[in-house]
């Protein structure tokens, strides 16, 4: 979410253009595209919820055996001659990373090269200005993204902290957070630590509802199984040296 107020235009730009197929290369100037803004971070609670957005995916989700893109704050560009929007989290099933993230075709998210729309947006907002219920509303409905989701940690817009919607002849309407069956995934609030800051975070589930763990909560998951699996086996050579002391009592031979 960019704090600066955003000029949305009094119209949606038109589209021109459907989507060409994946890996067709259109006659485009890649260098005159700007693909960073060069504006300040973040504040630290958006930026660390960037990455508990992207990692854990990246990390813990076997996902449905698809490839996918998730990627914070990084350029969308949905048609050629059309400046970028840059939602704060996207996420496409069924598309890989650019094979060379230093040359600038691989800077951003380029449809025209991908071949399909995004499959979930996420806005976090930080405040009134950034159009989040309004403008990007419309146009990310206009652009065919079947899922959009508004977290407002502080109450900007709405009472609500989480709202998300589905796409429905060609408008968002209000839809529970998923698990989406189409996609495997689905949105949570809950509160606890990350990265030593305890607060209510929005966060990825799977298809069964279940939040989607970073590397370090499945690491601790191991160790915590690994643990009880040495109790649990523990326990169960007492029970047989307890046994076998009875049977010996039993037999009337001397203790072990």
């Amino acid at each position: 979410m960019n704090n600066a107020p955003i000029n949305a235009p009094s119209t949606l730009p038109e589209l021109f253009e459907s989507n060409p197929q994946a890996g067709v290369e259109p006659d485009i100037d890649y260098d005159a595209l700007l693909t960073e803004d060069h504006k300040p971070v973040e504040r630290i609670y958006i930026e660390k919820l960037y990455r508990l957005l992207t990692s854990p995916l990246l990390t813990s989700w076997p996902g449905p055996g698809r490839a996918f893109v998730v990627l914070a704050n990084v350029g969308w560009f949905y048609q050629r001659k059309t400046p970028a929007v840059a939602p704060d989290i996207l996420f496409s099933l069924d598309v890989a990373y650019p094979e060379d993230l230093h040359v600038k075709q691989g800077h951003s998210y380029y449809q025209w090269n991908v071949g399909k729309q995004l499959d979930v947006l996420i806005e976090a907002v930080s405040d009134r200005n950034g159009g989040e219920d309004d403008y990007k509303m419309e146009l990310y409905a206009r652009l065919g993204v079947p899922y959009y989701a508004i977290f407002d940690p502080d109450h900007c817009l709405s009472a609500e902290t989480l709202r998300t919607f589905e796409l429905a002849g060609g408008a968002y309407r209000p839809v529970d957070p998923g698990p989406w069956p189409t996609i495997g995934l689905g949105l949570r609030l809950w509160r606890g630590p990350f990265e030593g800051v305890e607060e209510e975070w929005l966060r990825w589930c799977d298809a069964r509802g279940e939040v989607i763990p970073t590397a370090e909560e499945r690491a601790a998951q191991a160790d915590q199984r690994a643990a009880q699996a040495d109790q649990r086996a523990a326990q169960a050579e007492e029970r047989n040296r307890l046994l076998e002391a009875e049977l010996r009592q039993l037999r009337g031979e001397p203790p072990a």
